[in-house]
């Protein structure tokens, strides 16, 4: 079993948390935030990929003769991007709304939100 796109999984994920953490914008921090989610995406892969499995697909065969990949994997997959994409338009709505009212996009201007 290879052990690469796990290292690239964490790579990515780590990659959006440090921008995450050092981010002075609210827009940058949502599209840090999407490469965390990013990295999901190739987890999913890296745990769904079989060597030499083709589609799910059992038209033409009898079920058990070659190996097929799951497709379950690739369903959560797709829910993921869904998700990814539907948290990032919510996110970006708000930053839009939190511009509007305050003027800026910098999280240490926004001093009517501190307790």
């Amino acid at each position: 079993m290879d052990v690469l796109p796990y290292l690239v999984a964490g790579w990515v994920f780590l990659a959006g948390c440090y921008g995450l953490a050092t981010s002075r914008n609210l827009i940058h921090a949502v599209g840090c935030l999407s490469v965390c989610q990013a990295a999901t995406y190739v987890l999913l892969l890296a745990v769904g990929y079989r060597d030499g499995a083709t589609a799910p697909v059992f038209s033409d065969l009898k079920p058990g003769t070659r190996p097929v990949v799951d497709p379950v994997v690739q369903a959560l997959a797709l829910t993921d991007v869904v998700v990814g994409a539907t948290v990032t338009a919510l996110l970006l709505a708000l930053v839009v709304q939190v511009a509007k009212r305050h003027g800026t996009v910098d999280p240490d201007e926004l001093s009517e939100l501190r307790g």
